[in-house]
């Protein structure tokens, strides 16, 4: 998944956390973070701490990879 903007990657992470069968606040307990931080991060809000969204993606057994935009990726 290509992702571009900070709304895709909470969908990414809600869609995520829906196939768990898991409620935010149960995502959340498990992510060791607050409701809060979740429900902000799934609703894209661009100024979540890396270091907690990288908790989450461990949690979920997600990883982000980089590479060198392509023509493709426009």
């Amino acid at each position: 998944t290509i992702i571009r903007i900070p709304g895709e990657f909470g969908d990414a992470i809600k869609e995520a956390r829906k196939r768990a069968g898991l409620s935010q606040a149960d995502a959340a307990a498990m992510c060791k973070l607050g409701t809060r931080f979740l429900s902000d991060l799934e609703n894209g809000k661009s100024s979540v701490h890396l270091g907690k969204a990288l908790q989450v993606l461990r949690a979920f057994g997600l990883v982000i990879a980089l590479r060198k935009k392509t023509l493709s990726d426009e």
